[in-house]
């Protein structure tokens, strides 16, 4: 039995039949094509199928399809606009925050969330975010200064708030 699900995924709208048992990252991969989601350890232990899903990380390979019915995810090819790489992006090719790029994808989504949430995290902070996600061959440190990186550039390319007014006395 087929359940049918209609999502939106990287701006674009999608409507499927689909097995119920069938996982996120499955249908992300196998039947959208979209291969920068990658299968990792299928226990939801290292990350490396990390997408958001309305608006929050999760790991795609504890979601089943249908679960996402409705919903808005996006992944790590959903993050490039117009061919030019997210911040978060070009913050692991600038700082060197992957070696044989398993993980990268897992890492940047997570990375990204939490920009998304935090825009100045701690080194701390982004230790704490990026738990859930495993990588076997950089030590972190790379990672780390990727998204610090990232984090800077993104600051620079938001507009500046206006200052606000005092509250208070009205000059005469």
């Amino acid at each position: 039995m087929l359940c049918n699900i209609q999502v939106t995924v990287n701006g674009r709208s999608y409507a499927s039949a689909v097995e119920p048992r069938l996982l996120l990252v499955h249908y992300l991969r196998d039947v959208l094509g979209l291969t920068g989601t990658h299968i990792g350890c299928d226990t939801s232990q290292c990350g490396a199928c990390t997408v958001l899903l309305n608006g929050k990380a999760v790991k795609s390979c504890t979601v089943f399809a249908v679960q996402a019915d409705g919903g808005i995810i996006l992944t790590v090819e959903g993050l490039a606009k117009d061919g030019k790489l997210h911040p978060v992006q070009e913050g692991f090719w600038e700082e060197h925050g992957l070696q044989c790029g398993f993980c990268t994808p897992g890492m940047i989504m997570a990375s990204y969330a939490l920009l998304q949430r935090n825009p100045n995290p701690t080194e701390a902070e982004i230790r704490h975010a990026l738990e859930g996600n495993l990588c076997r061959c950089t030590g972190y440190q790379n990672i780390v200064r990727a998204v610090q990186w990232a984090s800077r550039q993104m600051a620079e390319t938001q507009p500046t708030p206006a200052p606000r007014r005092r509250a208070g006395r009205r000059s005469r």
